[in-house]
């Protein structure tokens, strides 16, 4: 019974890594989502606090009494503090965006040299039965009778 290839025995460990890859992408594309929902949420609460801003100016020019100034402060020192939580969800997002890119990029470049290790071995295999086969030719050549020119 012929041996498996080294090409071959390698196909399980191939195939580990590219679902590992898979996975890590996939992780990747959540991160990513999560980074793009975040930053959303921030721009609405920046477009929020700039009409709130707004509001204030157009109120202020008819004037306004000492409870609305004071609620007016309240509420835009909770949009500032919401806004600064925003922010910080945003970064612990970014960095887990940054450190799943990571990963997959150790994981895509695992399969990649996988890969070209399995080429390399089925270079080899092809190079070296082309060899046998030229022997084999060689060989039967050789036991051929030769002709003589007339």
């Amino acid at each position: 019974m012929a041996q498996p290839s080294r090409a071959a025995r390698l196909a399980p460990v191939v195939q580990m890594a590219e679902e590992a890859e898979r996975k890590a992408a996939q992780r990747l594309g959540h991160f990513q989502q999560q980074v793009a929902q975040a930053q959303a949420k921030l721009k609405e609460l920046e477009s929020f606090r700039e009409g709130y801003q707004a509001q204030w100016i157009d109120r202020g020019g008819q004037g306004v009494n000492g409870n609305w100034l004071v609620n007016y402060q309240r509420f835009l020192g909770q949009l500032e503090t919401a806004m600064t939580q925003q922010r910080q969800s945003m970064a612990w997002h970014q960095n887990n965006l940054n450190n799943a890119r990571g990963t997959w990029q150790q994981a895509y470049a695992k399969v990649e040299g996988l890969r070209k290790l399995v080429q390399r071995y089925m270079d080899e295999a092809r190079r070296a039965e082309d060899k046998r086969e030229q022997r084999l030719l060689d060989e039967l050549s050789q036991r051929l009778p030769r002709q003589s020119p007339l």
